[in-house]
């Protein structure tokens, strides 16, 4: 019985291993095997949205994070869904927003919910896995990209509005 369980430890490790040591993150939605610098995909697109804005979150603050929010909220009442185009871009301390325990999670549920995508850094994610000594399971909402500031330079050479609260 033994045997068996620690071959069957041994084989999740060996899976472990060679998936790259997928975490938690992974498990949410992930443009890091098809991110073209060049073309934006998007997990909501807006294809007749007249207005394109991201919101760049960097800080940890809960004060902001709501403010954010709220800002998005606002774009929202006053476009409509279909009219406005809204990405969060989370990197460095501001990523800890997009923590599953965040105080935030249930407004970032409701905001994808309306179409608001949330983007989160894997290079901040490796970062904080490091540096915790384990994957931090974020909210099912984030879209891992390769770098936030990248995202940031792309959605904005493809007219998105920066707005940093």
């Amino acid at each position: 019985m033994k045997r068996s369980i620690r071959m069957a430890m041994m084989g999740a490790a060996a899976a472990f291993s060679l998936l790259g040591g997928v975490g938690v993150a992974d498990a949410s939605i992930s443009m890091l095997k098809n991110f073209t610098f060049a073309s934006p995909t998007f997990e909501h697109p807006h294809p007749f949205a007249k207005a394109h804005i991201l919101l760049q979150i960097s800080q940890d603050s809960p004060a902001r994070w709501g403010l954010a929010l709220a800002n998005a909220q606002n774009l929202l009442d006053y476009f409509g869904q279909e009219e406005v185009q809204i990405v969060f871009v989370a990197f460095g301390p501001g990523e800890k927003m997009y923590l599953a325990n965040s105080p935030v999670a249930k407004k970032i549920a409701a905001l994808n919910a309306e179409g608001v995508e949330f983007d989160a850094c894997d290079n901040t994610y490796k970062a904080m896995t490091k540096k915790m000594g384990y994957p931090p399971k974020l909210v099912a909402q984030a879209v891992m990209v390769p770098a936030g500031i990248v995202r940031i330079m792309q959605l904005e050479q493809h007219g998105f509005d920066y707005v940093k609260p």
